[in-house]
């Protein structure tokens, strides 16, 4: 198998701020790479640098075959991109943004009202195909947005926190769709902060902060690495966590996390159940209340905990997900649907002209 995307040594740096710190990842055709970090590790940067939008200080990328900083336009028409927020136009109906998108890419009117027919029915959308974008739901919009990203049927996809903001069921709706994609044969590029997302669809799994990847495997892989299983005790009473956390300390091979809000502790032991009757016994010898217990395997919080020293963040979409790209200003356009091939085949026009 060979890989739709390779990254050597990419490094990107907005003034002071390196958003890109040698950057270096794969992903092997028809599978799924899910990338994951806190908020400015740098994900949106290298979506945009692999999508053509930006370009890189240093080091390499090729997508498709095609080399990003040499070859941008071949790149373009390889590709689809869906970003953070949908960017489809809320004047026009759902038919006729995947009718100009089609346009742009000079499939002729006859073959772009037919893709749009296609996609309609795919996406769940053919009862609101005529209706103003406007009047959408969010979810409604995002599956649009998906739509217009593959009205080129584009062998690389590049989702860049494609659920943000959706609620369970328009999110777990989109996982389908996104799993149906990938089981005919796309290559998927996912950026997300949903951790679920990420074990739910990505075939591979790459944590980066500060630019940099610190780790790559499955999500069974990295869950392994983190190690043991984990004690969740939620006491009574507020003034009773010192007195429960001084006894997980004894048995945790690991930092205890201490949650006051929700009175949780949580503490990575050995010895599952045989440790997780000790500290039963202990927490009611001290008259310590608990009112829920559980003992479970490492999630990828965890790994996050583990590899970056903090859990990962939810974004609420609101814009304070953006990564240095974004925040120092990088001056195009990073998500949205009409940079999917950010020029039509064979024109000049680039990803902002086509947005304009």
């Amino acid at each position: 198998m060979s890989d739709a995307i390779t990254v050597r040594g990419l490094t990107k740096r907005f003034g002071e701020v390196t958003a890109l710190d040698g950057l270096d990842l794969t992903v092997p055709e028809g599978t799924v790479l899910g990338v994951l970090g806190p908020n400015g590790a740098g994900k949106t940067t290298a979506v945009s640098v692999l999508t053509t939008l930006l370009e890189a200080d240093e080091g390499e990328a090729t997508v498709a075959g095609a080399d990003v900083r040499t070859q941008p336009e071949e790149v373009r028409r390889r590709i689809g991109l869906s970003g953070q927020y949908a960017a489809v136009d809320e004047i026009l109906t759902g038919f006729e943004n995947l009718d100009m998108i089609g346009r742009l890419y000079r499939m002729g009117r006859r073959r772009s009202r037919e893709r749009a027919r296609e996609l309609l029915e795919r996406f769940d959308l053919v009862d609101a195909a005529d209706r103003p974008v406007k009047t959408y739901s969010g979810g409604m919009r995002r599956r649009l947005d998906l739509a217009c990203a593959l009205v080129a049927e584009p062998p690389v996809l590049f989702l860049d926190e494609p659920t943000t903001g959706l609620d369970p069921r328009s999110r777990m709706d989109l996982w389908r769709v996104i799993r149906e994609l990938v089981d005919k044969g796309t290559t998927l590029l996912l950026t997300t902060q949903y951790l679920e997302e990420a074990d739910h669809l990505a075939d591979e799994i790459v944590v980066i902060d500060h630019g940099r990847a610190i780790a790559r495997g499955t999500a069974d892989h990295l869950k392994t690495q983190v190690g043991g299983e984990r004690i969740e005790v939620i006491v009574a009473e507020p003034d009773q966590l010192d007195t429960a956390r001084s006894v997980m300390v004894e048995v945790s091979i690991g930092e205890v996390e201490v949650d006051v809000t929700s009175r949780r502790l949580v503490a990575p032991i050995s010895g599952g159940a045989t440790t997780l009757m000790s500290v039963l016994r202990q927490l009611g010898d001290c008259s310590v209340g608990v009112s829920d217990v559980g003992l479970r395997r490492p999630t990828l919080d965890d790994v996050f905990l583990s590899l970056t020293g903090h859990l990962a963040e939810s974004t609420d979409g609101d814009g304070d997900d953006r990564d240095a790209g974004e925040r120092v200003g990088a001056g195009l356009p990073v998500g949205g649907t009409a940079p999917h091939n950010g020029s039509t085949p064979g024109s000049n026009t680039d990803a902002e002209g086509v947005l304009s």
